[in-house]
């Protein structure tokens, strides 16, 4: 057997893979006659059928699977042997003109496109800048985050006039051009939620209904075009909520309003626990702690935005883009020209970044402990119940649920990814000048938006 490596550039190489028939015929025999002890034909006892029958049945089946797994063996065992950082998997290279009996004494030629990681150098010190924001907790917000507390746990009620809000079980019906009903057209009774209504005037003239009042809605307008959401109150699929143009009569069947609970110990316990807090003040100070921690959050997932822009352009490197857009295509036949084409920048960015993460893992002898993936683990399953309840599950629960999540092998391996990216940005940070920034949450959500 001979193996070798043609490099076409920096990026690309084949590599050859020459097979004689000592190589597999050996391989090939034996697994005849394993076949043969295992086989049950008409005519032999098990374990009885001789070999050569067995070779005239399924021989040529039985020398491709044994060509296929010593191919594979072989350019596995070269690249861990040469050390070749290869992106992807293989590619075989198709040679119509190779044409052979597969009769158990040919010699093969295969070849194989590989694409080669690129070298590159991280290089990153206190020259290099980056913003970090501290997000004040101000009195809007916090009003905000209690009354939606507040109402979480509060008690439905139907008062008679709509306010801003509520929530009108209303009949929609279409309308047609001349503001008569559409005979025939869409007709649904569902809830519309005034919080969700974004034009101010549509909203105004929702508010201060009574039972059966009737007034017309532009449902367009009120969404702004959503068209999931006109969809879903109107059920119709989302491609007719799209063109639809008409305006609707909206009749009133039911107002409901959501109160807000009182701030008495009751509801203190079911946020906090039984006796945790016992005073408006030491509510006010928790829920300020909570949004504390969430906007450390949010603002170090800014952080680590920026810093993946940043480290992206300041790392700069080409890929073998032509074989990586074979790849694609190779292990995704679904995926189409139109789907690659405007799916490859993204999938190019994340392909370096792991590139770059790698070389900072391996350069600083970082290492990814089982402790820091369940750690992780950990931290995701409690901001899922977080999103549910403010108590916190026990470290108990929260360490067996984390445990059970992780035996599925997809479930580890994002979590393993997700943190060895943590540790690349704890590293980054640790190395780089932070220039901190204190901001209103008001001030930092409009930098999303920017």
């Amino acid at each position: 057997m001979n193996i070798s490596q043609e490099k076409k550039d920096n990026l690309n190489a084949v590599i050859k893979i020459n097979i004689n028939a000592e190589d597999y015929q050996a391989r090939v025999d034996k697994a005849i006659k394993d076949q043969a002890k295992k086989a049950q034909i008409p005519g032999f006892r098990k374990g009885m059928v001789p070999a050569s029958h067995i070779k005239r049945m399924y021989g040529k089946s039985i020398l491709v699977d044994e060509i296929n797994n010593l191919l594979s063996d072989t350019l596995n065992n070269y690249l861990n042997e040469q050390q070749l950082e290869v992106l992807g998997q293989p590619l075989p290279k198709v040679d119509d003109e190779k044409e052979y009996n597969w009769d158990f004494a040919d010699n093969f030629e295969f070849n194989y496109e590989v694409g080669l990681a690129p070298e590159f150098a991280v290089d990153f010190s206190s020259a290099d800048k980056l913003p970090s924001y501290k997000i004040k907790v101000d009195e809007e917000t916090l009003a905000s985050r209690i009354s939606n507390l507040r109402r979480s746990y509060g008690k439905m009620t139907n008062p008679d006039v709509s306010a801003d809000n509520d929530v009108l079980y209303a009949e929609l019906k279409q309308l047609s051009p001349d503001g008569s009903v559409f005979e025939g057209g869409i007709t649904n009774t569902a809830s519309v939620r005034l919080d969700q209504v974004q034009d101010e005037a549509i909203k105004a003239s929702l508010i201060g209904l009574k039972k059966d009042d009737v007034v017309e809605f532009d449902i367009q307008k009120a969404f702004n075009n959503e068209a999931a959401r006109v969809a879903a109150i109107l059920k119709i699929d989302e491609a007719t909520a799209t063109d639809l143009q008409s305006k609707f009569q909206l009749t009133v069947k039911n107002i409901n309003r959501l109160e807000e609970s009182d701030l008495d110990q009751a509801f203190f316990d079911k946020i906090f626990g039984e006796g945790t807090v016992t005073t408006e003040e030491e509510f006010r100070t928790k829920i300020t702690e909570e949004l504390e921690n969430m906007m450390v959050q949010d603002a170090d997932s800014k952080l680590q935005g920026e810093m993946y822009n940043y480290v992206l352009n300041k790392i700069n490197f080409e890929l073998p883009d032509e074989f990586l857009k074979r790849w694609l295509k190779a292990t995704n036949e679904k995926l189409s020209e139109e789907e690659l084409t405007g799916g490859y920048a993204d999938f190019a960015k994340n392909l370096k970044w792991t590139l770059i993460g790698n070389k900072i893992i391996r350069d600083n002898n970082i290492e990814v402990k089982y402790e820091d993936v369940l750690d992780m683990a950990k931290a995701r399953i409690d901001a899922q119940f977080r999103m549910y309840s403010p108590q916190p599950i026990s470290e108990e629960q929260l360490n067996q649920y984390a445990v059970q999540f992780l035996q599925d092998k997809e479930n580890a391996n994002r979590i393993f990814e997700e943190a060895k990216s943590l540790k690349v940005f704890e590293y980054l940070k640790s190395v780089v000048t932070l220039e901190e920034q204190e901001i209103t949450f008001d001030e930092f959500s409009k930098l999303g938006q920017s």
